[in-house]
């Protein structure tokens, strides 16, 4: 029993050493070598992969999972890997592995949006994804800082991180409905888009947040106004009827435009990230820049239909002021002296408007001039400013005769503004006036007195009626009739007198003869008239010193 394992012992030691002396089989070098390349193509693989990034992004609509490629100027740069949502199932978390070429333009500032096809206010773009399918685009940014999770946005970003221009911030109320890609304007000229807006529930405002082209970024200084345009502007006021229209484009979407106003200095150009209040209109934006002004209450005891926010505060059609609010704090106290419940108006005096530099208004100087002027009868009175929507405006005018009635008062801590009732109420009040003041005639008097006339009119009207029948009469008498046939005869017989004394006649020549006689005789006489007139004693005495006088002789009358 014994031999048996001592026999096999020395046969398993030669089969071993004969074990170890054979060579290796060539059989082993082909999957060592395989072996070795896959290592190797590994490693490679390895080495060549880009990074990995991740994406987050509101929806996957078009996003899939090993075909979705990302692109940046049209060249294929990495591909989606995995599509998952996130824990909170509150967004899209999508896995992308970039190229390596790519890794240089993963920095933070890089930007992600979705191309698909689309169809906007600049026209469709995206029709080439139809057939190919949405892709992830890629907009490298100038950062330095490195980074690999990125938000896509679903919308085109308005201007790449690095563009020359100049982004702004503007604040609105909600009503000026701005969205992002709606254009900027200048005079009608798209020179920037809206990038981003905003709602902040906390303050009620919407944040607008706007890039502006280079170089039309010079344009914006810190005297800058924006508004907003809605393409038709058509507005009814006090000052008539205004239609503005903006391009089409403003028409159909809307947008913002901006200018510095006429009165103000262009000031120095605005600097990143300045804040500005986006207006309502043109007229909201030119409002705006009256920043100091004076504060009244008008006591308004007529009706205030047609009076609005805004509304003009004119002084001899110059305007100087603005309706601030239409009723303004109804339910303070009103002043006793008031029989009547008044509407308290609120408007500011603007002193700007007038031309006068901001920095050199001084609005207590103001206020002490208006003072002076309420001693001196300025008032202030609601008149019609346009017929056609009866829209009105405050009218401040001096009346000298309600110069000593001024009382200064205040209202919820506003001085009052003296008022003066216009328009329809003062030919009301001038009507009410002469109602009273006929009431307060005696006419018991009156009447008797016209009575009185009424009769003694009665009377001449009598004898006026009497008077025609009378002459009636006389002009009906036959004799009266006849009188023009006599009247006709005698002028007849008159005119045949005439005719005998015209110069052709033998009574004209006789009459001439006579009279030339006549006249030879006053030439006789008229010495010795002379001589009674010297010496009246000279018919009943000669004269001594005289010689007796020598008749004539009588001459003889030539006939003619």
């Amino acid at each position: 029993m014994n031999d048996t394992p001592r026999d096999a012992a020395p046969e398993d030691e030669h089969r071993a050493r004969a074990t170890r002396q054979a060579p290796l089989s060539p059989i082993w070098i082909v999957p060592i070598v395989a072996l070795l390349i896959g290592a190797w193509l590994v490693y490679d693989s390895y080495l060549g992969r880009g990074p990995l990034i991740t994406l987050t992004m509101q929806s996957a609509d078009g996003i899939e999972a090993g075909s979705t490629l990302i692109k940046t100027r049209n060249v294929e740069i990495g591909q989606v890997e995995s599509v998952n949502l996130s824990e909170d199932l509150s967004q899209v978390v999508i896995t992308a592995r970039m190229k390596p070429e790519a890794a240089p333009m993963l920095v933070e500032d890089s930007t992600f949006w979705v191309v698909k096809p689309r169809i906007g206010r600049e026209g469709i773009s995206g029709l080439n994804t139809v057939l190919s399918g949405a892709y992830l685009q890629l907009e490298p940014g100038k950062s330095e800082e490195e980074a690999r999770e990125f938000a896509v946005s679903e919308q085109p970003p308005v201007a790449p991180p690095g563009a020359e221009g100049l982004r702004i911030n503007l604040l609105s109320q909600v009503g000026n409905s701005l969205s992002v890609g709606d254009p900027v304007t200048y005079q009608g000229f798209t020179v920037g888009r809206v990038e981003e807006a905003d709602f902040d529930v906390e303050t009620r405002r919407m944040h607008h947040r706007i890039f502006i082209e280079s170089p039309y970024h010079r344009l914006v200084t810190e005297n800058t106004r924006f508004w907003t345009t809605s393409g038709v502007d058509l507005r009814l006021d006090s000052e008539g009827v205004r239609v503005k229209l903006e391009s089409l484009e403003a028409m159909f979407s809307g947008g913002v435009t901006f200018g510095v106003p006429e009165d103000l200095p262009r000031g120095v150009t605005a600097e990143p990230d300045t804040t500005f209040t986006l207006y309502a209109d043109e007229d909201s934006a030119r409002q705006g820049t009256f920043d100091r002004y004076l504060e009244y209450v008008l006591l308004i005891e007529d009706t205030v239909r047609g009076l609005s926010r805004g509304a003009p505060v004119e002084f001899r059609g110059v305007r100087v002021g603005t309706v601030a609010s239409v009723p303004w704090n109804f339910t303070a106290p009103q002043p006793d002296r008031d029989a009547r419940l008044a509407i308290p108006v609120l408007i500011r005096i603007e002193p700007q408007r007038l031309g006068i530099d901001s920095q050199t208004l001084d609005l207590e100087a103001w206020r002490a001039r208006f003072e002076r002027l309420f001693r001196r009868g300025l008032r202030a009175s609601l008149k019609s400013g346009n017929l056609l929507t009866g829209a009105l405006f405050v009218d401040l005018g001096l009346d000298p005769q309600r110069a000593d009635d001024y009382q200064a008062e205040t209202f919820a801590e506003r001085p009052v503004f003296p008022t003066t009732s216009g328009g329809l109420a003062q030919i009301q009040a001038q009507v009410t006036a002469l109602l009273d003041k006929l009431n307060d005639l005696e006419l018991e008097p009156i009447l008797s007195g016209l009575q009185r006339n009424l009769a003694t009119s009665e009377a001449t009207l009598e004898q006026v009626r009497q008077l025609t029948a009378g002459v009636q009469t006389l002009l009906d008498d036959p004799e009266t009739r006849a009188l023009p046939g006599e009247l006709n005869a005698t002028l007849s017989t008159l005119r045949d007198t005439l005719e005998g004394v015209s110069p052709g006649a033998p009574a004209y020549r006789d009459l001439t003869e006579t009279l030339d006689q006549l006249e030879r005789l006053l030439r006789d006489l008229q010495p010795t008239a002379r001589r009674l007139g010297d010496t009246p004693g000279a018919l009943l005495f000669d004269s001594l010193d005289a010689s007796d006088p020598v008749p004539r002789a009588p001459t003889e009358r030539t006939s003619p």
